[in-house]
């Protein structure tokens, strides 16, 4: 990305610009992995007796938080705002960026009913956890996520 003249960044194609804005700093850097509800998540599975593997890509760049590969369960910890929890995720955009917000959400939901289709054809169970059931009660997220390890 290069800056452009007017603040914000242009893709190399310059077809498109990003208008930086100082509501959107605080998402400069964010975290990909090893984020707090993840690792919060990982320490409750791990109490719980589960062992699970880190960072295995499973096929089509499918990247599981949490991979249990025996019982082929894939664990996934969805941020509220990137990927649109029902209850937290944003209703409405506003800003010189708001289609590109809306349009980053559903294309990452899109990717996400994707992967889980990709992956049940495979043979693997999905089980997708909220940020927000993490912070809520890490507990009961650990024990759906045992529930369908242990099923097998």
């Amino acid at each position: 990305m290069t800056n452009s003249s007017d603040g914000g960044s242009t893709p190399h194609d310059g077809t498109h610009t990003w208008v930086a804005t100082a509501q959107g700093s605080h998402l400069r850097g964010r975290r990909t992995r090893n984020t707090v509800p993840e690792m919060a998540l990982r320490r409750a599975v791990h109490a719980l007796g589960l062992r699970f593997r880190l960072g295995r890509t499973l096929f089509n760049r499918s990247r599981p938080d949490l991979v249990f590969p025996g019982p082929r369960v894939a664990v996934f910890v969805n941020g509220c705002f990137w990927h649109g929890c029902p209850q937290h995720g944003p209703s409405r955009f506003r800003g010189p960026n708001a289609g590109r917000w809306a349009t980053k959400i559903s294309t990452n939901q899109a990717r996400d009913q994707r992967i889980d289709n990709e992956l049940t054809e495979a043979g693997w169970r999905v089980v997708r956890v909220w940020e927000c059931e993490v912070r809520r009660e890490v507990g009961e997220a650990a024990r759906r996520v045992a529930i369908e390890v242990r099923a097998r």
